[in-house]
């Protein structure tokens, strides 16, 4: 049997639709606005430092989080100490089995990448 096919024949758990996620994407990317680059008064979103999130929900209404994520220097002393209060954070939601923060730098970052209100946070042009 093909995995797709497994997936359409799984039950949701109770009280949710086949739908329904037990953990929606949204409330993993409001998670990831709590965590802050030490050096950097800017969260982690809106510098432009997530690269990719994808939620894999799982048969009995648990789901796996993958964070693919960069740093804004790849010497930066503080990359594991963000990835780990990632991965808190992202663990304390609900419905949350495992987290996998994986650190990349491919792309190198850059601030063409921050969000339009981090610019006007941090005066850059």
């Amino acid at each position: 049997m093909e995995q797709s096919e497994t997936n359409e024949r799984q039950v949701p758990p109770s009280g949710t639709t086949a739908t329904e996620k037990t953990v929606p994407p949204e409330r993993v990317w409001e998670a990831l606005k709590e965590c802050y680059d030490p050096e950097i008064p800017v969260n982690i979103v809106e510098l432009g430092l997530v690269y990719e999130l994808r939620v894999e929900e799982e048969v009995a209404g648990e789901a796996n989080v993958y964070i693919r994520m960069t740093l804004t220097a790849p010497g930066c002393g503080m990359g594991p100490m963000i990835a780990a209060d990632v991965k808190r954070r992202v663990a304390q939601i609900p419905g949350v089995k495992n987290v996998l923060v994986e650190l990349v730098f491919d792309p190198i970052w850059n601030t063409s990448m921050m969000s339009e209100a981090a610019k006007l946070m941090l005066n850059i042009q």
